[in-house]
């Protein structure tokens, strides 16, 4: 009777470890997507901060018209994808070198890079590519957990067995680069 009993108690423990291990599938799986939700989030904040900044640049650099335009096209596209990090990132690339054009074009303005409006909208974009970054790394940090876990032994059996599948990475860059300090030299 003991090896009955014993043979039980292993189907048991292995049942609950199954169990536990895919409710953390579950739980990671959930994180990642309320994460890509916080990235979506600032992502769309920035896309509203867009048209304020145009209509400010257009103000003070009106001939600039198809840069205007580029820009409108570029958020107009990148508000429009949904779905997959990967399908984001390449919306948000085209927008990111519009927007960085758009504000290289402030350089050659004096009195818009003096305006107060302008400087507060550029700081709010500066703000906001600091909070999408922020989000974009948690995000990435909840995609590396998970994937690792699809991948090591014995997880990698359970996450075969219920279809759990590797989440996507987000990369994109920031449309206003920091400001990088340079150290000094010594000669």
């Amino acid at each position: 009777m003991t090896p009955w009993w014993l043979a039980a108690g292993g189907a048991a423990l292995l049942v609950l470890l199954v169990v536990v291990s895919f409710n953390r599938f579950v739980a990671q799986r959930n994180l990642i997507l309320t994460s890509w939700s916080d990235v979506d989030t600032e992502l769309r904040r920035r896309y509203d901060l867009i048209p304020n900044l145009v209509e400010t640049v257009k103000g003070f650099a009106a001939h600039e018209r198809a840069l205007f335009e580029e820009v409108t096209r570029a958020r107009t596209e990148a508000v429009a994808t949904t779905g997959l990090p990967e399908e984001q990132a390449s919306a948000e690339t085209p927008l990111v070198a519009a927007l960085r054009r758009l504000l290289a074009v402030s350089e050659s303005y004096p009195e818009l890079k003096s305006s107060a409006h302008f400087l507060a909208l550029q700081d709010e974009l500066t703000t906001t590519e600091d909070r999408i970054q922020a989000a974009r790394r948690f995000y990435n940090s909840n995609v590396q957990e998970y994937n690792r876990r699809i991948q090591a032994f014995p997880s990698n059996l359970v996450a075969a067995v219920f279809s759990f599948e590797r989440a996507q990475f987000f990369h994109i860059d920031p449309a206003i680069k920091p400001e990088v300090a340079r150290a000094p030299r010594v000669s």
